[in-house]
Formats: structure tokens, sequence, C-alpha cells
């Protein structure tokens, strides 16, 4: 038997505005997790929202995660074996994975709307009013119809079929085991937009399995999203990784942290002269 690969994690950020406490523990605990296992962790990018994407907040990024002394092996600004590691320079590899889902007939064509789907008979929200109504089935076409061709540019939404009634699992690192029944708890869901961007679903599997992580660490919102990706990884025939989810951060009222919270956000903790070794105590003391 070859052994098992060796630790590779990965930290993601989005570059729509600064990093918040909440994304800072998260990435600490995946660095944690990766440096306890003496493996090695990467940085993304996650750049692919170009209406929300910004310079400013991508070079944020970058110098507020060395602030608070988190390290990585491989990404944008140091490079690596799996460069890039910007999603906006990686789009090759998005689109075949999006034609090789085409060619199999995994995935059709969407015109609906979204206030369509919301305003469906029957089309509860599948994880709370935040997220996806679950797709109706009635929307679908007839699966043995033939499918269009992508196109160049792609300017309608591209689902993929999930496998109705079909039980998911995988065991989560914190959580333990979780489940869910495709078509139940979620629907067909976009593996690629009309503003011809892949969705974050397709990307972030791709992405994933392209560079060899073999733990996905992330906040526990992200749980539903999961159950997703495994339908991706199988359609591609790519192995999934591990996942972890972590608990998620909240302000004084209550409410998840967001990009919002501006007070709490690691450029205007810095500028407030806070201390970054202060906050990884905290964090380690469990705060």
């Amino acid at each position: 038997m070859s052994p098992p690969p060796s630790y590779r994690g990965r930290i993601a950020p989005s570059p729509t505005g600064y990093l918040h406490l909440g994304h800072a523990r998260t990435f600490w605990i995946a660095a944690r997790r990766a440096r306890d296992a003496g493996g090695a962790l990467v940085l993304r990018n996650e750049d692919l929202d170009a209406a929300r994407y910004r310079m400013d907040f991508a070079e944020a990024m970058l110098a507020d995660l060395r602030w608070l002394g988190l390290w990585w092996d491989e990404g944008p600004d140091i490079g690596g074996p799996h460069a890039p590691y910007s999603q906006s320079q990686r789009r090759p590899a998005y689109r075949a994975a999006l034609e090789r889902l085409h060619a199999a007939g995994l995935v059709y064509p969407c015109s609906r709307s979204r206030r369509d789907v919301i305003e469906a008979a029957g089309a509860p929200h599948e994880g709370g009013a935040d997220d996806e109504p679950v797709y109706p089935p009635s929307f679908r076409p007839d699966p043995g119809a033939p499918l269009p061709p992508l196109g160049e540019a792609i300017r309608v939404n591209w689902r993929l079929r999930v496998p109705d009634g079909e039980p998911l699992a995988f065991d989560d690192g914190r959580l333990g085991p979780q489940h869910a029944v495709a078509g139940r708890d979620f629907g067909d869901f976009p593996v690629w937009r009309r503003d011809d961007c892949p969705s974050y679903q397709l990307a972030c599997a791709v992405d994933d399995a392209g560079m060899g992580i073999t733990e996905v660490v992330r906040g526990e919102d992200l749980v539903r999203s999961t159950f997703r990706q495994l339908l991706v990884y199988r359609a591609l025939g790519l192995a999934a990784p591990r996942f972890y989810h972590c608990a998620l951060m909240t302000d004084g009222a209550g409410i998840r942290l967001a990009k919002r919270h501006d007070a709490l956000s690691l450029r205007a903790l810095r500028e407030r002269g806070e201390s970054p070794g202060r906050i990884r105590a905290a964090w380690e003391a469990g705060g």
C-alpha cells in the first residue's frame, strides 16, 4: 500500500473587504492544524468576485495575516508548484471542469431567476433564510433532452443535477458525522454563472483537488456547501479532502461576524495598536 499523502491545508481569503476576527481565527486554526501535522499550508486568493474585488483589499489581506503571525508555504506572494494561486488566473481549469460535466450530461442551462425559485411553491430555504432555496424539480429540463452547447461566452446559469433522494455523509473533524439527502436538504445548484464565471462550489472543488489539499478548514456555515462540493468531486472523478468546520465568531449582540464589522477587522485592530500576540493568546485559551 502506498503511504498516505502528507498533510496539505489551505486558507482561502476573498479580497472583497478587510478580514475580520472570525476569518482570522479560522485561518489561525488552519495554520495550527497544518503545523501540528508537520504539513504545508497554501494561501489561495479567491478573487473571482470582480464586482467587489479591490487591489487594496488583496494587499491588506496578505499584510494583515502576516501581522497576525500566520505563515504559508505557497501562495500568490511567494509562488509554489501549484501556481497560479489567484482564482482569477485559473479560469482554464474551471472551464475544463465545466466541459467535462457538460460532456457527461450532468449539468443543464437554467434561465430561472433567483426570484422565480424563491417564489416557486414548495421551495423552502435549504439552511435558513440566508441560504439558497431548494431548486424545484419541476424547473428541470427532461433528463433525456439534448444539451445546448456551452458557447464561448456563457450568459446563462448552468446547474448540476443532484441525485434526488441519495443520502450523503462525511465525517467532520470537529462536528463528527454529517448527513444530508440530495434533493431534500439541497437541490440543483449552479456550477457556472450567467456572468460567465464559475460558481464557488466548482472553483473551490477544482482548486482544492488541483492543489492537493488533504484537509479543508473553514467555518461551520459552509457545511451545506460541503455536500454540494462532494457531488462535484464525484462528478469530476476527483478525490475529496477531509473537512474541519470551525465554530463561528459573533459580535456582542450575538450576530455572526461579517466584513461589515469594520471595528473588528484586522486592519482596524492594527491601527488601534492591538497586539497580535494577545489575540492569538485569547484563541489559545479558547476565547
